[in-house]
């Protein structure tokens, strides 16, 4: 599939794929005329690439990562590592301290609404 479908199907930019392929993050072959064919596979590697970024990964990380991870018939990858298990277990911790902080803020919020309703 061309770029324009796969930007289609995954709801992600032309410019974005394009910036997944720079940084190595995906891959594409050239036609003659110069226009990058994909992979039907490559729909749901743009779909991981989008929620590790969502889970606040940089892209360097999601490029060390995406060869560890399962393969597309569901079992573990070759390439899997512990290394891998280190560095998802210390990205979640990340989000958990990311998680709390925001709850944190929200009760402060709910605070200020309350006290802000009960001078009304």
């Amino acid at each position: 599939m061309r770029i324009g479908e796969l930007s289609r199907r995954t709801a992600v930019s032309v410019r974005s794929l394009r910036y997944y392929e720079e940084q190595g993050l995906l891959v594409s072959e050239r036609t003659p005329g110069g226009h990058r064919e994909y992979a039907d596979a490559a729909v749901d590697r743009v779909i991981r690439i989008q929620e590790l970024y969502a889970a606040g990964l940089s892209s360097r990380v999601i490029n060390e990562l995406l060869p560890c991870m399962r393969d597309v018939d569901g079992g573990p990858s070759e390439s899997a590592t512990p290394w891998l298990v280190e560095e998802l277990s210390s990205q979640r911790g990340r989000l958990n301290d990311a998680i709390c902080d925001l709850q944190r803020s929200r009760d402060v919020l709910d605070e200020v609404i309350e006290a802000a309703r009960g001078e009304s």
